[in-house]
């Protein structure tokens, strides 16, 4: 089984997500993305997200949340994408960049627009009480 390592940013705000859609996608997913060589889950999450959200990431706030494992969207069956999210506060203006076409705010009733691996951290947020 191959497994895809990624990290995601986990932002509420009025018991919604804040999710983006990537150019070209049909799917919205939580922001985020790939380490690259010998970066750590802080420095690659901010980098991510500043690329794609333009806003930096508050270091002394980022908090570890949960990895949530599932098939990946849009890959071979038995290709499982493992996400590690964390939490953070952020200085800034949120706006889509880079390869983000657009940014939604969603909730548990957005299920159909997600990837299977943010289903199940839509469900962990939803028994939270965190997400409608």
């Amino acid at each position: 089984m191959k497994i895809i390592d990624k990290l995601a940013w986990i932002y509420l705000k009025d018991k919604k997500i804040l999710s983006t859609r990537s150019k070209g996608k049909t799917k919205f997913y939580i922001p985020g993305g790939k380490r690259e060589k010998g970066e750590s889950d802080n420095t690659a999450l901010i980098r991510e997200i500043k690329e794609e959200l333009t806003v930096d990431l508050i270091p002394s706030t980022i908090e570890f949340v949960g990895n949530f494992q599932a098939q990946a969207d849009s890959h071979a069956a038995g290709i499982q994408v493992l996400m590690q999210c964390y939490t953070s506060d952020y200085q800034g203006i949120i706006k889509a960049a880079a390869e983000i076409d657009e940014i939604a705010w969603l909730t548990n009733a957005d299920r159909a627009k997600i990837s299977p691996v943010d289903q199940l951290i839509f469900d962990y947020l939803n028994e939270k009480g965190l997400l409608d």
